[in-house]
């Protein structure tokens, strides 16, 4: 095994599109140049920008899906992705490893990518300190409210509606969804890049958790796995994406932190996470409209909200207090939501835009033709505004923050509303 990394590119699929925001943002953190795809392009158009950035990613929906539906949206991405030759390919999968083996099944992600690439071990890594994710001794633990909880107790994990989490070894977890051996290495026998390296091959295993409580574990498996050799199929969060661009000493640069766009608002949100309610709540104390999304959309709905934001009213739609069904409404939400960010953009004029959830993101953004997605700005923390790329459509440019239902503070509504601000270029992180 070699000392150094690879110097070959990455390329990842992401199974939302918050998540693939998310290792969009990891990778540009590190200065690497990154194109993300809406679904899977022309190969000619992929090949054309593998030659262009440092990484090629394409968001995808596999999150939500399950049975022959995943096959059919991963397979084809990933097989796309390899045969750019990629010193590693990254499945980008949710920090808090939801799955099961009805929807989003990630042992089966394991068993299409060792097909694809060949048979290796799969690096596994979900844990992302920096956005409260913590994987110790193979148990996963996510924070909630200021709160660290083991996965299976996590508030909004344990009671998800579509991938409910009853366990928090991650290695059992996995087992559940594949008849391929799951292994694992704890922290606590990480001693050098090159001997986690050489413990991840010599296992035996299809598949391996690995540990990280901060920083510097997620920097050492990084360059463990830059060091496997080629090609390296690996599954994991934003953690392993930004391990992986420190693994190539890329120095961090700084991203822009604001954008002038004026304007109102429109939230649209397929979530039912308590965090989302709770930004919805501090947004209507702060005077926006604030009402129950209609599924379907509806003229009469289409125009008061077209009207509002005219007036300059930021409106937020939600789903969580609609008369929707908990699981099964995903494609209907969706569709209403999608009509409305239509309206908004087309009629009313607006240029920026929140979707809530993020299975909700993924489907909104194919819906509205969205062909490519950007970095705008990262005003703070893991929040990316996004700059929409759809040629020929009034879409083109417009601002999108795709938000995970637990991403962000209370205020985070009204603070992406105040982007450009003067007190906001003025030194501030809003919401504190």
């Amino acid at each position: 095994m070699s000392d150094e990394p690879s110097a070959a590119r990455v390329a990842f699929y992401g199974d939302d599109f918050t998540g693939s925001v998310d290792a969009l943002l990891q990778f540009a953190r590190r200065g690497w140049t990154v194109r993300l795809f809406v679904g899977v392009p022309d190969r000619d158009v992929l090949v054309d920008a593998a030659a262009e950035v440092d990484v090629v990613g394409i968001a995808g929906i596999a999150r939500s899906l399950g049975g022959e539906a995943l096959d059919d949206e991963v397979r084809p991405a990933l097989e796309a992705l390899a045969a750019l030759e990629p010193g590693i390919l990254q499945y980008k999968a949710c920090s808090t490893a939801d799955s099961s083996p009805e929807i989003g099944n990630l042992g089966r992600v394991i068993e299409l990518g060792r097909q694809i690439t060949g048979a290796r071990v799969v690096p596994l890594l979900f844990a992302q300190p920096d956005f409260g994710r913590y994987t110790v001794f193979g148990h996963h633990f996510a924070a909630e409210a200021g709160h660290i909880y083991r996965l299976d107790r996590q508030p909004t994990m344990s009671h998800h509606p579509a991938t409910p989490m009853t366990e928090s070894e991650l290695a059992v977890h996995l087992a559940r969804q594949t008849e391929l051996g799951i292994g694992a290495i704890p922290f606590t026998a990480y001693s050098s890049a090159e001997a986690l390296g050489d413990l991840l091959v010599s296992q035996g295993s299809a598949a391996v958790v690995l540990d990280a409580l901060d920083d510097e574990h997620v920097a050492l498996v990084g360059r463990a796995v830059a060091r496997l050799p080629a090609p390296v199929f690996a599954i994991g969060s934003g953690g392993l994406s930004l391990g992986l661009a420190r693994a190539f000493d890329a120095e961090p640069v700084a991203l822009p932190t604001s954008t002038p766009t004026p304007g109102p608002v429109l939230v649209v949100s397929g979530s039912r996470s308590a965090q989302t309610r709770r930004q919805a709540d501090a947004a209507a104390r702060a005077g926006w409209h604030v009402r129950p999304l209609p599924v379907p959309a509806d003229d009469s709905s289409l125009d008061a909200v077209v009207e509002l934001l005219r007036a300059g009213t930021s409106v937020a739609l939600t789903s969580d207090d609609a008369d929707l069904p908990v699981v099964g409404a995903l494609a209907e939400i969706a569709a209403a939501s999608a009509a409305f960010v239509d309206a908004a953009v087309r009629v009313a004029g607006a240029q920026r835009v929140i979707v809530a959830g993020g299975d909700t993101s993924s489907r909104v953004t194919r819906l509205l033709g969205v062909e490519s997605l950007s970095i705008a700005a990262n005003p703070w923390g893991n929040v990316v505004l996004l700059r929409a790329h759809a040629p020929g459509s009034p879409l083109d440019g417009v601002e999108l923050l795709l938000k995970g239902g637990q991403v962000g503070v209370d205020t985070l509504f009204t603070d992406v509303a105040a982007l450009g601000h003067d007190r906001l270029r003025e030194g501030g992180r809003p919401g504190r």
